[in-house]
């Protein structure tokens, strides 16, 4: 008896690794890897994958072993998986239709009803997880669900059969492997989940990469001339190991670094064909066959100034196949940024910038992702609302000034009011209509710290507001009270905060992505008697605190 059911855990274990391993080759496509990563899905990609599901779901009640009617599969594992990570319109109709697939090809077999309602049920709990717990948690969830609906099936069968004998034959052999077999769920649920976790962690260190190299050459954009411009080639090469980089503008090389370098010692050369047709048709141009020189690659990207390319930055490696789609979305976001550093590099306030001791202090102040997709804000505005693009560069060097500026000094706080408006202008130029944020201050004038205000609005943009999947609103009070105090209120109409994150921040015990709130709150506590008051609402979260005038000039 053990050995039968040893060699049907095996099975689903067979099947679950058939599984795991068609996921595996779709998580390496383009295609699966954006549906994967998407949090709204549209009609046809939920299709898609729906259909795969099913087919999961469907194909193992074919391939399973059958034992006295019943047959071992991994349908539960199937259905609970799509469910959890695609929510559902996956989970409830993969587990509808492969029940009732189930049902109708053995309507009269022991365990066909049970496995009809275990696997709608199943759907449902799948669902559940979905839409109420935390990410993280999933893989745990999953097999604890998986586990569930396999005991349930097992307690349906005893009950419902009326074969008393053959219902307990058929449980005492299916029932461990198919319980057991769940924890394959968890480990379906860690790949898939890893193709996210690898896009993110890709995309951090392309934007960290290109923001290294944007504080590197920042200050030498200040002279558009051809030794700055020969620095800036020299950084880009060694921060991409490049064997050459080139910049040039739209008809000559206006600087060189690399393999070659001698001929562009004297004077600068024409452009390529190659890089003309990048340059008329505003597109990359990548070649990983190239036969030029000693170089089989080059990647060439358009470098844009108020709507028009104004040169190329090329990027070439002796080796081919070296353009890979990491290099690739790094360059892009690297030209952006070149691009806009070109265009506001009269602009005193990103001038400041250029400092390396400066970014460094603004990187400790400001999540990196935020300057990066401000300026990649920036860099599509300027070709299509040139006005709205002006207006965000002053407003992005006020609010990076600021950061760099006031340290820890007391502040009007009409200043600290206007850092709010300067980063709520950046922040709906990237969200558009489904970020709206109302002010409602008061003509106050009283002394306060910096940088005690826009902690909590990032807070609730990127807790509150981000995570939902409606428009939302921010209202920000800046109230008069009595006794010389004024009443400062962030509320916002998100996801709504967790009770357990309001304890945490209370005892200073969370993580970095709410830092910025735990550091307001203990600031707060030290000068006001009183920390941050947050409290979860009907709809979204509201946290406030009472201020009043400090004596003295620092805080």
């Amino acid at each position: 008896m053990y050995l039968d059911q040893f060699t049907m855990l095996l099975a689903v274990f067979e099947r679950a690794a058939l599984m795991l391993m068609t996921l595996f080759l779709l998580t390496r496509t383009n295609l699966f890897q954006q549906i994967v990563i998407k949090h709204q899905r549209s009609f046809r990609e939920t299709s898609l994958i729906l259909l795969l599901f099913v087919f999961f779901a469907v194909f193992s009640t074919y391939t399973g072993v059958d034992v006295y009617g019943s047959v071992v599969n991994v349908r539960i594992i199937a259905i609970i998986c799509g469910g959890i990570l695609f929510g559902p319109w996956v989970g409830i109709s993969s587990g509808v239709i492969s029940g009732i697939h189930r049902y109708c090809i053995d309507i009269d077999g022991p365990t066909s009803l049970p496995c009809l309602i275990t696997s709608i049920l199943a759907g449902l709990i799948a669902t559940w997880i979905h839409l109420r717990c935390d990410k993280k948690n999933y893989a745990k969830y999953g097999i604890g669900a998986g586990m569930f609906s396999e005991i349930l099936t097992m307690t349906l069968i005893l009950l419902i059969n009326k074969n008393t004998e053959l219902a307990t034959s058929i449980v005492s052999q299916i029932s461990l492997p198919m319980i057991l077999g769940s924890v394959s769920i968890g480990l379906i649920i860690i790949l898939v989940q890893d193709v996210d976790d690898e896009k993110d962690k890709i995309a951090a260190l392309q934007a960290k990469q290109a923001l290294n190299i944007a504080n590197k050459t920042l200050p030498y954009f200040r002279n558009n001339d051809r030794d700055s411009l020969v620095n800036v080639c020299s950084i880009i090469r060694d921060e991409t190991d490049a064997d050459a980089v080139a910049i040039t503008d739209r008809r000559d090389v206006k600087a060189y670094v690399g393999m070659g370098e001698e001929n562009f010692v004297d004077a600068h050369r024409k452009i390529s064909y190659m890089t003309q047709q990048a340059v008329n048709l505003g597109q990359q141009i990548i070649s990983n066959n190239l036969n030029v020189y000693r170089f089989h690659s080059l990647l060439i990207i358009p470098l844009w100034d108020n709507g028009q390319v104004t040169g190329t930055l090329k990027i070439f490696y002796c080796q081919p196949n070296r353009i890979r789609h990491t290099l690739r979305e790094m360059a892009i976001g690297l030209s952006h940024l070149i691009s806009t550093q070109m265009e506001v590099s009269k602009i005193e306030q990103l001038k400041t910038m250029a400092s390396k001791a400066e970014f460094s202090a603004l990187q400790n102040k400001i999540n990196p992702h935020f300057l990066f997709n401000a300026l990649n804000a920036i860099s599509t505005l300027v070709r299509i609302k040139p006005v709205q693009a002006r207006q965000l560069i002053a407003n992005l060097a006020n609010f990076l000034r600021f950061n760099l500026e006031k340290g820890n000094e007391l502040i009007d706080i009409q200043e600290e009011i206007q850092q709010v408006r300067d980063y709520v202008s950046i922040e709906q130029a990237r969200f558009g209509n489904k970020l709206e944020v109302v002010f409602d201050v008061d003509p106050v004038h009283i002394k306060i710290p910096s940088l005690l205000m826009q902690p909590l609005v990032e807070n609730a943009i990127q807790h509150g507001i981000v995570p939902a999947r409606t428009p939302g609103t921010i209202t920000i009070s800046v109230k008069q009270q009595p006794m010389s105090q004024v009443f400062i209120s962030v509320r916002d109409t998100g996801v709504g905060i967790d009770p357990d994150v309001i304890e945490r921040v209370y005892k200073g015990a969370l993580g970095s992505k709410h830092i910025g709130m735990v550091n307001v709150h203990q600031r707060v506590s030290l000068l006001y008697g009183a920390g941050l008051n947050i409290q979860r609402c009907e709809v979204g979260t509201a946290v406030s605190f009472y201020a009043h005038e400090i004596k003295g000039d620092e805080c």
